[in-house]
């Protein structure tokens, strides 16, 4: 059960990031990959809202890992887009998995060996020729509680 939705501006993509935050619990992953300026970031940004969290929100890229414990979850923001050599091993990825908090993981792909069976992928795609701020946000759970949330999140959608 997959669910596509299409944004065009940023605020709206924060906003579907904030109606998923009720929803999580700690141990949950969430993936986010997709292009280049495509609104990951964003969406965590939303994300953090709706989890409560007061600080800014920034991209992780350098950092590869940045912690924000004020909300009503901690919330792991990570950016492994570094990791293309396969080193996530080494940053210790399954204690943040199985912690106390909900994990973000910007360009998973790098990092697919370290990652559990049930997570929420997040696909963002720019869709430029269609305006400057429209993506396609395609949702892909693993797992029953994933496959619930998306449920969720499409009843929201529809207006159910």
């Amino acid at each position: 059960m997959a669910l596509t939705m299409k944004v065009s501006t940023p605020e709206e993509t924060m906003a579907i990031g904030q109606r998923l935050a009720p929803m999580l619990a700690a141990k949950d992953i969430i993936l986010l990959d997709g292009d280049l300026g495509a609104g990951k970031t964003t969406f965590t940004k939303g994300l953090a809202l709706g989890l409560g969290i007061k600080r800014n929100v920034k991209s992780p890229t350098f950092t590869i890992i940045r912690e924000y414990q004020d909300g009503r979850l901690p919330l792991y923001h990570m950016d492994v887009y570094r990791l293309e050599d396969g080193s996530g091993d080494e940053l210790g990825l399954d204690e943040y998995f199985d912690g106390d908090g909900v994990s973000v993981v910007e360009w998973s792909q790098f990092v697919a060996d370290e990652l559990p069976d049930s997570y929420l992928r997040i696909a963002f795609k720019r869709l430029d020729d269609q305006g400057e701020n429209v993506r396609e946000l395609h949702f892909e759970p693993h797992g029953q509680r994933f496959i619930t949330m998306v449920q969720q999140l499409e009843d929201g959608q529809n207006g159910k």
